[in-house]
């Protein structure tokens, strides 16, 4: 215990009284200190405390002198990584002498802020201004402005200066040209500068790839792939990416190969990125498997490897394959993000599972990935096409934020679905918006004004709203059109428009137009039309059943003898009828006639029992469209057991009663079982939504949404 209490106490109170007193001078912080503070919070965008020693910069008239160029431009960079621009443009306003250091900072924050016509109007000001010298640090920075903002002429001015200064030879400088050239101009002046150069080093070449991916010019990035791999350099990461992305996108398997054995080569085929790209590039070259062979040989797998690998074979129509390898991975050690989900929601949709389609939406729920636009786009586009555009519906409606891809999906759905009014008002609520239609939305505006036969409406989109908004037409919206004008019965318009259109036709109008001829009974039409596009496109089998029919309806047994000997002459095969029902979280998949599913004859034994059923409410086999040369008996026996009635048959067994059916098959569906499903449909008092090539069909009541023409 100390002998002076009272002493000790007042010793300790002066201490505290002597440390709150100002410090002499020479205690102060240096200039050297606080500048490097200054970077720190710039570096972590700490405004307040920046300001602080501004401040106290201000109190030691150290911010406003020509002396003062070191803690100004300090300061004018922390001002700008904040964002507070106009703060750090007066104070290079106010500075007394400008070094080079202090316009790169300015030009440098305005770049990062994306403001680059303001750099170019600063790199302006500086060289009239005659007050520092050019370095390569202007220039790298003003020639990144100019291929930010697409300004290649300016470019072209700047690399004029900048050769008048002698700045080309250093290294960064001639990258960031090369990188402009390319990614603005798209053209071979990229090359041009890569041809001049003494030598070419490998952060060159990566410059003029990656400028020419980004502009799209893929045959220029091509010749500098080729260029490199003539210097044979050593690849780093970066070279990896870029090529593979050039492979991806060119969607040539050949060279894809030859780029994976180059990377086994340099040792990256193990990088995960690598490893991730590798199999994206093998998916948009339509090789799912020796992606898979990518996959199975990484070491370590993550989410993106895994989505990768999922779209891969989505992106090659192997949509079950997609699924089942969901089904197989660890989600519990990987959990599914965001593009995950939207894979397998749209790889449900192409296979109309509504069922597996409502589990993965409960997922996306419990996974907090709901309100993720591209997760909402792909339910709504996954119920849509899996035949409830009810609840295609309450995901649009429930959707916080829309883009374009959300509004197309609802606009194209209805379409599909017949709902050609639903549609028109999707397209003006979105029109209302703000969004701007593109050439999607407008394929989905023109079906609906087929649907709803609005020919001057439809003409009005296409020839008007359409060039407003700088769409221009394609091959899928004359087919619109024809489809259009042949619905309505205008077979002559239709001829006329698909004489003048200025495209090449593919096989999918003439369809349309025979498949309007056989609909409408203008067989005659039909047939000369059929003839021609049989001659044009002779390995289609659509064209040859639609003209097959048309005799048999006609009956010209002669004329249908005759397809199909010419069908067999030129090895033309029928696609055979698929049908697949989904049923508690299994698939069941039904061909015509078919012996193989495992309770195929009590499915047999409900076909004929429904069919007896419906003969009194006015069913009657359509016999006069099957073949000819087997008896009246056998041909009302072969149209009995066609995929999509045992599908039906099928549902009606295994579904509680009055509960909805959703039934998919792969071509049109026929005549005979079009008339008969909607008579099932009252029979049973359920709704039966049939999902072929052309639409859905939604059967109530006696009725289908078609109005039988479909």
């Amino acid at each position: 215990m100390s002998v002076f209490p009272m002493l000790e106490r007042r010793l300790v109170k002066l201490n505290k009284l002597t440390s709150l007193l100002p410090k002499p001078i020479e205690s102060l912080p240096r200039v050297d200190h606080l500048c490097a503070h200054l970077k720190v919070c710039a570096k972590s965008c700490y405004l307040r405390t920046g300001e602080s020693i501004h401040a106290h910069l201000i109190v030691r008239n150290q911010s406003s002198r020509a002396e003062d160029a070191w803690q100004i431009t300090s300061l004018i960079n922390l001002y700008m990584k904040c964002g507070e621009t106009l703060r750090a443009h007066k104070l290079f306003d106010t500075m007394p002498e400008r070094s080079v250091v202090s316009w790169c900072s300015l030009m440098k924050g305005y770049q990062d802020s994306g403001f680059d016509f303001q750099v170019l109007k600063l790199f302006k000001s500086m060289v009239f201004s005659g007050e520092s010298q050019l370095n390569e640090f202007v220039a790298t920075i003003v020639l990144k402005s100019c291929s930010s903002s697409g300004r290649i002429e300016e470019g072209k001015q700047c690399h004029g200066c900048f050769l008048k200064y002698g700045l080309m030879s250093h290294e960064y400088v001639r990258n960031t040209l090369l990188y402009m050239y390319s990614s603005c101009s798209g053209t071979r002046e990229a090359i041009k500068i890569l041809d001049d150069l003494p030598c070419c080093d490998l952060l060159a070449f990566n410059s003029a790839l990656s400028g020419y991916l980004e502009h799209g010019s893929l045959e220029e990035g091509l010749d500098v792939l080729r260029r490199m791999a003539e210097e044979d350099l050593a690849w780093d990461v970066f070279t990896c990416m870029s090529s593979l992305k050039l492979c991806s996108s060119l969607r040539d398997l050949e060279l894809a190969r030859q780029i994976h054995s180059r990377m086994v080569r340099f040792g990256f085929d193990c990088h995960v990125d690598v490893s991730g790209a590798l199999i994206n590039m093998y998916g948009k070259c339509g090789n799912p498997l020796y992606a898979q062979r990518v996959y199975n040989g990484t070491k370590t797998q993550n989410i993106v490897l895994n989505t990768s690998i999922m779209d891969a074979y989505f992106q090659n129509k192997s949509y079950e394959e997609a699924l089942n390898l969901f089904a197989k991975m660890e989600t519990k050690e990987v959990p599914p993000n965001e593009f995950t989900f939207a894979v397998l929601l749209n790889s449900t949709a192409e296979l109309s599972l509504l069922r597996q389609g409502d589990l993965l939406h409960g997922l996306v729920l419990k996974s907090g990935f709901r309100n993720h636009v591209m997760v909402g786009n792909a339910l709504v586009n996954m119920y849509a096409k899996s035949g409830s555009i009810e609840d295609a519906w309450k995901a649009f409606s429930g959707m916080d934020f829309r883009d374009i891809v959300t509004w197309n999906s609802m606009i194209c759905g209805f379409s599909h679905h017949g709902l050609g009014k639903e549609a028109l008002e999707a397209f003006e609520e979105m029109m209302s918006a703000g969004e701007f239609p593109n050439r999607i939305t407008f394929i989905g505006v023109l079906q609906a004004c087929s649907h709803m036969g609005f020919v001057e409406q439809g003409h009005y989109y296409f020839n008007h709203l359409m060039k407003q908004f700088g769409v221009e037409p394609d091959l899928q919206h004359y087919t619109c059109v024809v489809g259009l004008l042949s619905k309505a019965g205008l077979f002559e318009d239709a001829e006329y428009f698909m004489r003048i259109a200025p495209i090449r036709w593919d096989v999918v109008a003439w369809r349309a137009l025979v498949n309007a001829c056989y609909v409408r009974r203008n067989y005659s039409l039909g047939k000369k039309v059929a003839e021609y596009a049989i001659e044009m496109h002779p390995k289609d089998s659509g064209i040859y059943i639609l003209l097959s029919n048309i005799h048999a309806k006609s009956k010209e047994w002669d004329g249908v003898a005759r397809v199909r000997s010419l069908m067999k002459e030129r090895r033309v095969k029928k696609e055979p009828g698929v049908s697949w029902i989904g049923i508690r979280n299994k698939t069941h998949v039904f061909l015509s006639e078919d012996n193989q599913h495992a309770e195929i004859v009590l499915i047999y034994a409900k076909v004929k029992e429904v069919l007896s059923k419906i003969r009194p409410l006015g069913y009657a086999s359509d016999v006069a469209g099957a073949y000819h040369d087997v008896d009246e008996e056998q041909r009302e026996n072969n149209l009995s057991y066609h995929s999509e009635k045992l599908a039906v048959a099928y549902g009606l067994m295994k579904t509680p009663e009055k509960s909805p059916l959703y039934v998919t098959k792969n071509v049109r569906i026929c005549d005979d079982c079009h008339s008969a499903i909607k008579l099932i449909s009252r029979l049973s008092n359920r709704l039966i939504v049939v999902r072929d090539s052309n639409r859905f069909h939604h059967f109530q009541d006696g009725h289908c949404s078609c109005c039988d023409y479909w």
